[in-house]
């Protein structure tokens, strides 16, 4: 397993990386959020293993829970928050053309980053 990256509403490990994917294990901590955000050279595909949570995708809310699945398009906004009292853990595969962290636009965020 990889190393595990701290952000501000949880943590991330990468679990499996190459040039066109990357697979992560998402770990969203209880009140936690994401930005709302884009990826301009990258889709994704969300599966929830635990916990529960809203996922905002083009502006559409979708109710997370183990099980659950859901596909996120590139360009378009998107962001994760959990709603409930327990981690929100969900399995991320990225594909595209690139999948660095560096390939995001952020449009809010309650952290602070821009």
């Amino acid at each position: 397993m990889g190393e595990i990256t701290k952000r501000p509403w949880g943590s991330f490990e990468v679990l499996s990386e190459a040039p066109n994917h990357k697979v992560k294990r998402i770990i969203v901590e209880s009140g936690g959020c994401l930005s709302l955000q884009l990826h301009h050279l990258r889709s994704e595909h969300w599966f929830v293993v635990s916990g529960e949570g809203i996922a905002f995708v083009d502006g559409k809310a979708n109710s997370l829970h183990a099980g659950f699945s859901i596909d996120i398009p590139k360009k378009v906004k998107h962001r994760v928050q959990n709603s409930s009292g327990e981690n929100l853990i969900f399995i991320e595969v990225q594909t595209g053309e690139y999948c660095g962290e560096d390939d995001i636009e952020r449009f809010e965020d309650k952290y602070g980053r821009v």
